[in-house]
């Protein structure tokens, strides 16, 4: 695992940590200007998606089919909801070798304040899941805080990585605006862009960048979307069916 943080090292963690909660505090006073949030069911809710293959913020985990439950919870009157989601390959792949199945499971926390949400989430994508409750840098999981919020067709999110696997404290911010309503036909579009090597892998320059554009479709419990990577230059067609 890494080495102890230099001084340098940890002084240029804590200007990225007062630029992220900056980006955070942007966020809140433009959500709080927000009006209306739906406003969840009440009581245990649980579904899945069967999605082509899983792509997350401009970059592919899995290329194949993947199953992806949910099971959650809403306590009445306050709106908080816990819950669990999970991505399961349905196809085992090959690398150098060795044969492997994707799985990831996160647990989230999500609380209402006004028109904006707040969630904390514990990503957990080893391959055997284990260990969901280690939050050391040399653990599992990566946990994120995000800030979301709506008005009328546009919906902003920031989200900033706080524990964890990645300890570089990875920023992550979304814009998005649905354009069109017509004949059981909705359509959005979205930029995203996110720092350090958790959404730049492949970068040698760790500024941040747009990793993640495209347009949705949904019609009943249907989506596809088109989706390009700027960064890494790679396109995406996923299709998705929610049940």
């Amino acid at each position: 695992m890494s080495a102890p943080a230099t001084t340098q090292q940890s002084a240029i963690r804590r200007r990225q940590m007062r630029k992220t909660l900056k980006s955070l505090t942007l966020a809140v006073a433009l959500a709080a200007a927000f009006t209306g949030t739906a406003k969840a069911d009440e009581g245990f809710s649980i579904g899945a998606d069967v999605v082509s293959s899983y792509v997350w913020r401009g970059v592919e985990f899995d290329g194949g089919l993947n199953i992806q439950p949910s099971l959650s919870y809403t306590f009445p009157g306050i709106g908080v909801e816990v819950g669990a989601w999970g991505s399961y390959a349905v196809s085992e792949h090959t690398t150098d070798g060795v044969s492997s199945r994707y799985k990831e499971i996160d647990l989230y926390a999500t609380v209402p304040v006004g028109p904006v949400a707040f969630t904390l989430t514990n990503y957990n994508c080893t391959p055997d899941a284990a260990n969901n409750f280690d939050f050391g840098e040399d653990g599992p999981n990566v946990v994120e805080l995000s800030a979301s919020g709506e008005i009328d067709d546009l919906s902003l999110l920031a989200a900033v990585n706080l524990s964890g696997i990645d300890t570089n404290n990875a920023v992550y911010c979304e814009v998005g605006y649905g354009f069109y309503d017509k004949d059981g036909y909705t359509a959005s579009a979205f930029v995203g862009g996110g720092t350090e090597a958790y959404y730049r892998p492949a970068a040698s320059n760790k500024d941040f960048a747009v990793v993640n554009t495209g347009i949705s479709v949904s019609k009943d419990r249907y989506t596809a979307a088109y989706i390009y990577n700027p960064d890494s230059e790679k396109s995406f067609l996923t299709f998705m069916a929610s049940f």
